[in-house]
């Protein structure tokens, strides 16, 4: 117990801000010239997690509740008192606190200004991303396997000029059963390959062609052919796609109010002084 109502103790000292807690209504408590109001009380008892109010219920919860309201107040006057607000380490982190607090009442209010997800969207995503959300899912992979940094720099070459990829994979793989099916080695699933493979190819949608793999015999470009698996209703995955498309638009009015704000200001980069910095970190 006593662990426990240390933990909520910390929570309490985090949570609050105000200082001021002179008010009309009566008073729980007076510390020197600090009053706690009914107020104040009903404030810190709502910034407590549900779990943690558990702890205040019942005969004698309150007075403990305000037992603990008490010490941080203490613990307040007790700081000042040593002079540690004038401290100058305090003080920087002071300025750092209300940096990041200005900060995000900035972007509270961009983001409530940001244009609402509409259902029609919300479908339209779906439409056009039904690969997202295959289960079950398998994938048919074509590759192209070179030995040397040269013949993967050829290769490269030949996808960006955009000829063909099974052709290049019948001219210039090494792998020879996949060769002669244009660079096929048909579907795969989840597990049949390396963790560090299938961490890329199944991120790919159909008709992309993955970076280069390092893998021990040289290097792998894999292209999605096809794709099979059960698609999930709509309306299993209606909440997930509303949060993904709230991200996206909370990120583009982020990314419009920086740019926006960057021209009322003067921003020097000192990319000498930057580079200094990282050789010298990387010795």
């Amino acid at each position: 117990m006593k662990i426990v109502l240390f933990v909520i103790f910390v929570v309490l000292i985090l949570s609050s801000c105000t200082k001021d807690k002179k008010t009309k209504e009566g008073y729980v408590a007076k510390i020197d010239g600090i009053t706690l109001s009914k107020e104040y009380l009903t404030e810190q008892m709502n910034t407590l997690p549900e779990a943690a109010k558990q702890f205040f219920q019942g005969p004698g919860g309150m007075e403990r509740f305000v037992d603990e309201l008490v010490k941080k107040e203490l613990l307040y006057l007790e700081a000042k008192k040593r002079g540690l607000d004038r401290d100058k380490e305090f003080q920087k982190r002071l300025e750092e606190f209300k940096k990041i607090t200005l900060i995000n009442a900035l972007l509270d209010k961009e983001i409530e200004a940001s244009p609402q997800v509409t259902e029609e969207e919300i479908k339209d995503y779906y439409e056009k991303n039904k690969e997202d959300f295959i289960i079950n899912k398998q994938i048919r992979v074509s590759q192209i396997l070179v030995k040397t940094e040269e013949d993967l720099n050829k290769v490269k070459e030949k996808l960006d000029k955009g000829e063909d990829f099974a052709k290049i994979a019948s001219e210039m793989s090494a792998d020879k059963t996949s060769r002669k099916a244009g660079g096929d080695i048909g579907f795969i699933k989840r597990g049949e390959l390396s963790q560090d493979i299938e961490r890329v190819i199944f991120s790919l949608k159909k008709g992309e062609i993955s970076s280069p793999l390092k893998v021990n015999d040289g290097y792998r470009i894999i292209k999605i052919t096809d794709m099979k698996g059960s698609i999930i209703e709509f309306e299993k995955v209606k909440g997930l796609i509303n949060q993904r498309l709230i991200a996206e638009k909370q990120k583009e009015s982020f990314d419009k109010l920086i740019e926006k704000i960057k021209k009322n200001y003067k921003i020097e980069i000192n990319k000498d002084e930057i580079s200094k910095i990282a050789s010298a970190s990387n010795r």
